[in-house]
């Protein structure tokens, strides 16, 4: 991979900026984890966020990108600088009511090939709903592309092109364990912002 930047060395980084969290954790999804990824703290670093974009944007520069898109607020920052990897515009979708949608002026013109980053994928549910934003407003979603995959089956079906496969266990709260043992439960998403 050019930008120099391995399965190993981006689980490094993440490692080395304390961004693998151990406890009890209520995930975007909804789902529990003893495990968390905190990308943020990685994305404290321009010069690896850019490694980590430019990197990102060669796994899917062959789809023809005109668009990226990300949600609020994890997708931001390395949305941005995917779409500056690529040279192409970036917007962002937010919530507003609960529901997911384009502000700010923002728009997805007709028929552009749109890219969707995100810095976690769990289940893609702020995924699926960006994807869903492209497609109504006449633009058509060709990939997405995110630092994590945290493994399991995904609420999209676009092609998604993670940096690493990052396997870690999480459950529904009806069935977690943490949950019977009285473990304190953090949600440190931003969904719920």
């Amino acid at each position: 991979m050019a930008a120099g930047m391995t399965e190993t060395e981006v689980l490094e980084a993440l490692k080395q900026a304390d961004a693998v969290l151990s406890g009890h954790f209520q995930l975007t999804s909804g789902r529990h984890s003893d495990t968390y990824v905190q990308c943020a703290r990685v994305l404290e670093d321009p010069g690896l966020t850019t490694r980590l974009a430019q990197a990102m944007a060669e796994r899917v520069s062959v789809n023809g990108i005109d668009l990226v898109a990300a949600p609020a607020v994890g997708g931001i920052i390395i949305g941005f600088a995917v779409a500056q990897a690529l040279d192409v515009k970036f917007i962002f979708s937010e919530r507003e009511h609960g529901a997911m949608t384009f502000r700010r002026g923002f728009s997805v013109p007709a028929g552009a090939r749109v890219l969707v980053v995100e810095d976690v994928v769990t289940t893609g549910g702020s995924v699926a709903e960006v994807i869903g934003l492209v497609r109504e407003a006449g633009g058509e979603p060709v990939a997405v592309t995110s630092i994590i995959d945290r493994g399991g089956p995904k609420v999209f079906d676009v092609p998604l092109y993670p940096l690493l496969r990052l396997e870690v266990d999480s459950w529904e709260p009806d069935s977690c364990a943490l949950c019977a043992a009285g473990v304190p439960l953090y949600s440190p998403g931003s969904r719920r912002l």
